[in-house]
């Protein structure tokens, strides 16, 4: 069998509309059973019949039992940024957004359960960290929002030459090349690091399980050193399609802004509010100015023919 129909059957078998829908009803299902769970484990620990060292303190109050569902609604999330990959790169970054934002909100529902009600709340690095995220989590909302309204206003140049059109075929083909591959690289560091999280709860550490910093950072500080190394080779693959100045200074700017969401996850408390909040402006700010590029140039164009006429 050839290879090129092999690797679109194998596409379609991971990244199809139908495969992205029944994912999304697995993974709904499994929100749903995941946070029964949690709940009943918080009943039995409450009550005494069972006793668990679960050092993030995730089995202490019932409204830290909503974190667990969100956390595989956020994996489905990881799976709907690879989905768009090859489709369109501005909803592809966007997904990257929405998903941070979406930690900070999983990261609220945590930290809901660890509050301390009392007049010195800003001198308790808890009751900090939430009032960071409750403000970080409205502001970038409303940067999401800006950033769809300028996906959405995208001016583009006509180019008609057959090189051009084959240019962009190969580069869609890169990107699903590169979509199909994450998806079991991405599937494999999310058991891996279940796995060693379970580990890390069951056994003392003396007994070489993996510690983590944060249990917020588990998957994601992984996924997005992955991210990065597949953004990179797009911005490479992206000189072969294009050599305009705005349109790599724009894939340049969006890479460096996930650059800035990966550090952010090395850093705590307001730093690593504003990490996330810097990214993702950059992020809008450089989509901002391609957009005022493309649509200069579409005026160029528009002249020139109505010159010709």
């Amino acid at each position: 069998m050839d290879s090129s129909i092999l690797f679109e059957k194998l596409h379609q078998k991971l990244l199809s509309k139908r495969t992205k829908e029944r994912s999304e009803r697995v993974i709904l299902w499994i929100a749903l059973v995941s946070f029964i769970i949690h709940l009943v484990l918080i009943g039995l620990i409450h009550f005494n019949l069972i006793t668990i060292n679960e050092p993030s303190h995730l089995l202490n109050n019932p409204i830290s039992a909503i974190y667990t569902p969100f956390s595989f609604i956020l994996v489905y999330e990881v799976y709907l940024l690879v989905y768009y990959l090859p489709k369109s790169t501005s909803i592809y970054i966007s997904k990257q957004y929405e998903i941070i934002s979406l930690i900070i909100i999983r990261r609220l529902f945590k930290d809901l359960s660890d509050l301390s009600l009392s007049s010195h709340w800003f001198s308790i690095k808890n009751d900090l960290q939430f009032t960071y995220d409750l403000i970080a989590s409205v502001f970038l909302f409303y940067l999401i929002y800006l950033f769809h309204v300028q996906r959405t206003r995208v001016f583009r140049t006509i180019k008609n030459s057959k090189s051009q059109s084959s240019s962009i075929s190969k580069f869609i083909k890169a990107k699903k090349w590169i979509a199909t591959a994450l998806v079991p690289v991405l599937l494999i560091i999310a058991i891996y690091s279940f796995l060693n999280w379970s580990i890390s709860i069951f056994q003392p550490l003396e007994n070489n399980a993996l510690s983590f910093k944060n249990i917020n950072n588990i998957f994601f500080e992984q996924f997005f050193n992955i991210l990065i190394i597949a953004d990179v080779i797009l911005l490479l693959i992206s000189f072969f399609h294009t050599d305009d100045f705005h349109k790599v200074i724009r894939n340049s700017g969006f890479l460096i802004s996930t650059i800035l969401i990966r550090i952010s996850f090395s850093v705590d408390g307001i730093i690593n509010n504003i990490l996330i909040v810097s990214a993702i402006l950059f992020g809008l700010s450089i989509l901002f100015i391609h957009n005022k590029f493309e649509k200069k140039l579409v005026e160029k164009i528009q002249e020139s023919n109505d010159s010709e006429e």
